[in-house]
């Protein structure tokens, strides 16, 4: 198995916080910038809406049409006669924006569920935060670069969702592998973490290049319909690599060391009332 790093011992952990503040910092750029712009430049695809062409067999009006569209809740549709008055062109306001929406909303649940099973529930939750500053990341990197928000970006938002967990996976992985082993004497949790991310290194960085050349060729010369797909991927590889180092590993480290201060904070409560007593 081809190694272009091997036994490194990278304190990515340690750099957690300059990782978390890097994060941030991007991600309410990218979110000014959005509201700035009064949102996202939608595509036809969003903002278009659908056009249909409609023939009935005798005559109507422009009220019954949109009283039968009312019943499907299509009412708010452009209605215009075309020629007699048995045609008619209706424009049916986009909801596609909303049902994306709802794609990477429901599949972010399921991932969570899935991660929770197969780690705990605390590894699902960093994974869940990791995936949402990916599309963050490259919602932000669209928004400046003044992209439009099309099918094909969906797409690509999508891919990086699926990208990125597959990344933390792997990572995951490695982790509960090296605590199944057990804890040394003397050894953090940060150095747990630290050495299964070094012991992964090597197959994400070639995962991520090759991925990363192959959609930069697609960006350069893949034409005007496919290069707002290839720059949102490209953001996302970038991203969906970083995240699974610096974003999703260190919360698990964060939270749990966490909750360790609180059973010894809890403990030493109970020594010292046992000790009033």
């Amino acid at each position: 198995m081809l190694q272009i790093f091997t036994h490194t011992r990278y304190d990515f952990i340690g750099k957690r916080r300059w990782a978390y503040l890097v994060s941030i910092v991007v991600t309410l750029a990218g979110l000014a910038h959005i509201a700035w712009q009064g949102g996202l430049r939608y595509g036809i695809d969003f903002a278009g809406g659908t056009l249909v062409q409609v023939r009935f067999q005798q005559r109507t009006t422009v009220e019954a049409v949109r009283k039968a569209l009312d019943g499907v809740r299509l009412g708010d549709s452009v209605i215009q006669a075309f020629g007699d008055l048995q045609e008619y062109l209706i424009r049916v306001p986009a909801a596609s924006g909303n049902l994306a929406v709802q794609a990477v909303l429901f599949g972010m649940a399921g991932i969570l569920i899935y991660v929770a099973i197969r780690f705990d529930f605390k590894g699902g939750v960093a994974a869940i935060v990791a995936l949402i500053h990916d599309v963050l990341v490259a919602l932000a990197g669209i928004s400046l670069t003044n992209r439009e928000m099309s099918l094909p970006v969906l797409a690509a938002l999508l891919t990086i969702v699926g990208y990125s967990i597959n990344d933390t996976i792997v990572v995951f992985d490695r982790i509960r592998e090296t605590r199944g082993r057990g804890i040394r004497k003397g050894e953090a949790l940060a150095d747990i973490f630290n050495a299964a991310i070094n012991q992964t290194l090597s197959r994400t960085i070639l995962t991520s290049l090759t991925v990363f050349l192959v959609v930069a060729v697609l960006f350069v010369a893949g034409g005007e319909v496919l290069r707002d797909f290839a720059f949102a991927l490209l953001v996302g590889v970038v991203t969906g690599t970083y995240s699974s180092v610096f974003v999703a590993a260190p919360i698990v480290v964060d939270w749990e060391n966490w909750l360790a201060g609180r059973q010894r904070g809890g403990k030493k409560a109970v020594v010292k009332a046992s000790a009033g007593r």
